[in-house]
């Protein structure tokens, strides 16, 4: 097998990160949609009652509001960044009892853009050169766990983390009485437009 050339694999490796670069502005922009189409009456409304059969306790108190939801997954980004790229400039974290919907978008896209900014020096494709890239060498997602080594796994845990939540938002809002527009819901998979709307210009896997 023919081992590839250090050329090669740097290519390979800017090609990951401005590809994981758009792709988590794509992610970004779906939790704008859901935050901009959500119903205002639907963002602190506690979630229903569950009452568990025999002697288990209410569970209600464990289960997050979505705005509760919407302040977690900030709060999670600025921990990514803090444990991972210490030097970066931490966003200020988000109060889920006290957080807007407009505040929440407003904090949602700064710890994006963090994040973005992190994806890129840890996979390549830096705006402005090479000069950082490279100087993340493991993602911390948190801090009892065991650092990874930068790779694609660190931007598959990254967008897992967050369709996990927005699938508990539609769910949650379709719960309380306040289901999200069909052309929100269908939206977030019109990858094509999302792409165009973060300024790609040839959509997903057309930029590289």
């Amino acid at each position: 097998m023919t081992t590839p050339q250090p050329r090669v694999r740097q290519q390979v490796h800017t090609q990951l990160g401005r590809a994981a670069v758009q792709i988590f502005a794509a992610n970004e922009r779906m939790n704008q949609m859901l935050i901009e189409h959500l119903d205002p009456a639907a963002w602190s409304t506690k979630p229903p009652t569950v009452k568990p059969s025999g002697k288990a306790r209410n569970i209600t108190a464990r289960t997050r509001s979505i705005a509760a939801i919407f302040t977690h997954m900030h709060n999670v980004r600025c921990k990514w960044i803090r444990l991972t790229a210490p030097h970066l400039k931490l966003p200020p974290h988000l109060n889920r009892g006290h957080c807007t919907p407009r505040q929440a978008r407003a904090g949602l896209a700064e710890s994006a853009a963090g994040c973005a900014e992190m994806l890129a020096e840890a996979l390549g494709g830096c705006e402005g050169g090479r000069k950082n890239e490279g100087r993340i060498e493991n993602f911390r997602r948190d801090g009892w766990a065991r650092p990874w080594p930068v790779g694609a796994e660190m931007l598959c845990y990254m967008l897992a983390h967050e369709a996990h939540h927005r699938g508990q938002v539609c769910m949650l809002a379709h719960q309380l009485g306040f289901p999200l527009p069909i052309k929100v819901i269908s939206g977030i998979w019109n990858w094509e437009k999302l792409w165009k709307e973060c300024g790609s210009r040839g959509g997903p896997g057309y930029d590289f």
